[in-house]
C-alpha cells in the first residue's frame, strides 16, 4: 500500500478521500472543502489491488474495478472516483496514469506504434473486436440513431437530450458537405467511410437528393445498415458494403468520415489522404470528424489498447495537417469542439447505469465493470484533459465552397428546422416503458 499511498498523498488536494485497504485499515487523502459533500470511500478487496494499481498504472485501476478489487462505496461510484483524481491532477487526460521513467515511456510508445500498424486483416479484426458486440448492448446506451461519436450540444447540456444532441451533430456536419442538388438529372454521390450503423448515411438521404455508400469493417453492422436503408424505402439509393475503405473504387462527389481517423493508425494517414484524394471530385468536399488531442502528438494509454479499441490512436491536429498537404489536399475549414464530448459519455454511462441488468446478462460483471470504467476515462479525458474533436473540412479546389462561411451556419439551422418536432425518444428509456405498461 505504501507506493499507492505515496502517489496519493501527492495527487489529491481537493476534496476528501478515504481509501479502506483489504486488511481494514484506513488511509484519508485531500481535506474537506466545506461543499458538506461526504468523502469519496474506495474500499480495496484484494491483497494485491493496492500494489497491482500503483505498479502498473497503464491498466491496474481499471483492471481492478473489472475484477472487483476495487469498491467505490455508496453513494459515489467509479466515474466520481475517476474524475475526482483527474480533476486534482490538473494536468493532461490520463498524465497521472502514465509510464514513468524514460524506459518504460519509451516501450509504450513502441509498442502503442506497433499497435497502430492496421493491416487489412487485422483492420478488420479490430473493427470486430469494438463494433461487433451486440446490438443489445449499443441499444442500451447510445442515442436511437445508433451515433457512436461526439454529439453537438448547441444549448444547455442539462436540458438537452442526447438524441437531440446527436440530430444537431448530423445538421452541422451535413451543412460542412455544402451538398448540391442534382444537375442535369445527376445527383451528387457521396461516400460515408466507417458508416457505422449508417445513421449518417441515411440523414443524408432523407435531407438531399443524393446517392449515397457507406463503406464498415463489422458485418453486424453492415447488415444493420442494409436494414435500415430497406425499411425507410432508400435502398435503391444508399447502399453499404462491408469492405475496407481503401478497396473502394470510382469518384465521389463529397467523402464523409465520422469517428474513423481514430482508427486509421498514423501509420497509414498517408495512405488515407492518397486514396481518399483519388476517390473525391476535382470541385469535391470531404470532411471528418474525430477525436483529436488539442497538444502534441501522443500514444493511446495501454488500458484502452487492450480493451477497448486495439489499434486505435486518438491524433493531434498537427499529425492529420501535415500528412494531408503532402497529398494534395487544402485544409478550408477546422473547428476544435471540446467538450460536447463529455457531456455526451456522461449520458452514454448514465445509460449504461440503467441497462445494469440487461448488460450483465448479455456479458457478465466484468464487461459491465469495463465498460462502465472506460466511458467514465473517457469523459475525464475531454472534462479535465486535453481531448478535443477535430471537424475538418478538406478540398482539393479552393473554388469548391462559398468564399465565406455564412453557408454553414444557413444550411445547418435549415436542416434542424426541417426536423423541429421530430426529435425521436429513446426506445430503451425505463421511464417510458413504465409509462407506457
Amino acid at each position: 500500500m505504501w507506493l499507492l499511498d505515496k502517489f496519493l498523498k501527492s495527487a489529491i488536494r481537493r476534496g476528501c478521500m478515504v481509501v479502506t485497504d483489504h486488511d481494514g485499515k484506513t488511509f484519508e487523502y485531500g481535506s474537506d472543502d466545506g461543499s458538506g459533500s461526504p468523502p469519496l470511500r474506495i474500499r480495496l478487496t484484494d491483497k494485491k489491488a493496492a500494489n497491482h494499481i500503483a505498479r502498473y498504472p497503464q491498466v491496474g485501476a481499471g483492471e481492478a474495478f473489472m475484477w472487483g478489487w476495487l469498491e467505490v462505496e455508496e453513494p459515489h461510484d467509479i466515474r466520481d472516483l475517476v474524475l475526482f483524481v483527474t480533476m486534482n491532477a490538473k494536468r493532461e487526460a490520463g498524465a497521472s496514469l502514465k509510464p514513468k521513467g524514460p524506459l518504460r515511456k519509451a516501450a509504450q510508445k513502441l509498442l502503442a506504434k506497433a499497435d497502430s500498424v492496421n493491416l487489412r486483416t487485422k483492420a478488420r479484426k479490430n473493427a470486430e473486436h469494438t463494433y461487433n458486440l451486440t446490438r443489445e448492448l449499443y441499444e442500451r446506451f447510445l442515442d436511437e440513431d445508433r451515433q457512436y461519436t461526439m454529439a453537438y450540444y448547441r444549448e444547455d447540456p442539462d436540458s438537452t437530450s442526447l438524441e437531440k444532441a446527436q440530430l444537431d451533430k448530423k445538421a452541422h456536419l451535413a451543412a460542412k458537405m455544402y451538398i448540391q442538388p442534382p444537375k442535369d438529372g445527376k445527383r451528387q454521390r457521396i461516400l460515408d467511410i466507417g458508416c457505422g450503423w449508417g445513421g449518417f448515411a441515411l440523414y443524408l438521404a432523407r435531407h438531399y437528393d443524393v446517392e449515397v455508400m457507406g463503406v464498415a469493417l463489422a458485418p453486424d453492422q453492415i447488415a444493420f445498415c442494409k436494414e435500415r436503408a430497406e425499411e425507410a424505402g432508400v435502398a435503391d439509393r444508399v447502399t453499404f458494403e462491408l469492405m475496407d475503405y481503401r478497396d473502394v473504387q470510382g469518384q465521389f462527389d463529397r467523402i464523409s468520415s465520422v469517428g474513423l481517423l481514430e482508427h486509421v493508425g498514423t501509420p497509414h494517414y498517408p495512405q488515407f489522404y492518397e486514396h481518399t484524394n483519388r476517390l473525391l471530385a476535382p470541385d469535391g468536399v470531404m470532411i471528418s470528424h474525430c477525436c483529436g488531442r488539442a497538444g502534441p502528438p501522443g500514444f493511446t494509454d495501454k488500458w484502452t489498447r487492450k480493451y477497448i479499441f486495439p489499434g486505435g490512436y486518438i491524433p493531434a491536429l498537427s499529425e492529420l495537417v501535415t500528412q494531408s498537404e503532402k497529398h494534395g489536399w487544402q485544409v478550408m475549414d477546422v473547428e476544435a469542439m471540446r467538450f460536447h464530448y463529455s457531456h455526451t459519455l456522461e449520458e452514454w454511462y448514465k445509460r449504461t447505469v440503467l441497462h445494469r441488468r440487461e448488460i450483465t446478462e448479455l456479458y457478465d460483471e466484468r464487461f459491465y465493470r469495463m465498460w462502465l470504467f472506460y466511458l467514465a476515462g473517457a469523459e475525464q479525458s475531454f472534462r479535465h484533459g486535453n481531448m478535443v474533436n477535430w471537424q475538418i473540412q478538406y478540398v482539393k479546389d479552393r473554388a469548391a465552397i462559398p468564399m465565406t462561411r455564412e453557408y454553414v451556419e444557413a444550411e445547418s439551422a435549415r436542416l434542424r428546422a426541417a426536423d423541429e418536432g421530430k426529435v425521436p425518444q429513446w426506445r430503451f428509456d425505463p421511464a417510458l416503458k413504465e409509462a407506457a405498461e
